[in-house]
Formats: C-alpha cells, structure tokens, sequence
C-alpha cells in the first residue's frame, strides 16, 4: 500500500462513479480474479482524457477489456483505440465486452505479444497507456517512443509494486527480483530520456505521466 488506506477509501468515497455496463464488468473482474486498473487510476485517465482530448489511443494489455471501454467512454467521440493483449483466456472476454459496448466499433484488439505486435505497428498515437506484464515495459519502450507523437502522453500504471520499488533487490522475493530491477530501470529510463518529460505519481500502484518533447 503506497497510500494509506484511511485516505484511499475517503478519496474514492468522492467517486461519481461510472457507467452500470462498466460497473458490471469491473464487478466480473473482482470476482474472477482478474486485474484492472484501481478507482484512483480511473479518476486519473478520465481527468487526462478530458484535458488532453486524445484522438488515437494505444493500450498495451488489454485484459477483458474495462480500461479500453473506459477510455472510450470519456474520450472524444471520434477517438479510435487500438489494444493489444496476448493471454488467450481474456481474448474471448474483451471481444464479447467491446461487442456488446463498442457500438461505434472505435476499439480496435490486436492479438499476440506486446513486443511483437508493437514492432508491426505504424502511424503514431497521441495517448498510450502501458498496463501489461511490468517486467516487459523497459522492452516495450523503444517502439513506444516511436509510436507517439511529439506532444503525445504516455501513462504508465503500477510502477511502484505497492511501495516493494523503493526496497533493496535483495529485500524482495526471489522470484520478484528481475520485475524490480527492470521496473527500476524503466524508472531511470523515462525521467532521464532526452525525448521524455515524466513525473511519478504515488497513484493506486504507483503511475508515471510522460510527455514526449
């Protein structure tokens, strides 16, 4: 826990809430054990939404597919949203999800590896939010970067895993060393990237706004 919890709970007990189909789907993750993006973290995409008015997304993770139709639901009406997501047991999930919600047909779901997926890609985004597997997000970079525009936001969320971030890598479980230090890594990489200007919020799991210059 970064916040603390007394403070979280007040902060999201201010929440206007969302849509019941968003409700509803946030209500299936719980219950099957499936991660997306935390109240605080929502709070924070419709204000970025709002203020930056974004007209391509991009989404790296797309789980079962709340983050892309929240994004869709305050962003411009003529925003389109590319995700991209690989686990196999979600795919079927988020399609149904956009079929039923994306009336539009404003979400576009590419299937397979961030990486590879990322590598394919062409045109440029003015909005790309990261919320995939963490220890993958220093490799996504490189593609990332040239993907958005000059002037363009990239959010990334969990980036402080829940306050382990600031630990000794010898502090955190064996299993966790390799996310940490490549987590610290992309940490270092967009604050000290000549292209970037990012700060980092003690937001939900921990979130960083970058712009590109």
């Amino acid at each position: 826990m970064i916040v603390d919890e007394r403070m979280e709970a007040f902060i999201n007990s201010l929440d206007r809430g969302n849509a019941s189909y968003l409700n509803e789907i946030e209500h299936f993750a719980k219950r099957t054990d499936v991660p997306i993006i935390r109240t605080h973290m929502q709070s924070l995409l419709k204000f970025l939404l709002a203020s930056h008015k974004p007209e391509r997304i991009l989404e790296v993770g797309t789980a079962i597919g709340f983050s892309a139709l929240l994004m869709l639901e305050y962003a411009p009406a003529d925003c389109r949203i590319t995700t991209i997501e690989k686990y196999e047991k979600r795919i079927p999930v988020a399609k149904e999800n956009f079929q039923k919600y994306d009336t539009g047909h404003r979400i576009t779901l590419l299937e397979g590896d961030a990486a590879e997926v990322l590598k394919e890609l062409t045109g440029s985004y003015d909005m790309i939010f990261m919320d995939a597997a963490k220890g993958q997000y220093i490799h996504f970079l490189p593609d990332v970067l040239r993907l958005l525009d000059k002037g363009g936001l990239l959010v990334s969320d969990n980036v402080l895993q829940d306050g382990n971030i600031i630990e000794s890598r010898y502090a955190v479980t064996r299993r966790d060393r390799t996310i940490h230090s490549r987590m610290r890594d992309y940490l270092y990489e967009l604050k000290h990237n000549e292209q970037l200007e990012t700060v980092i919020l003690p937001v939900g799991d921990g979130v960083t706004l970058s712009t590109k210059k």
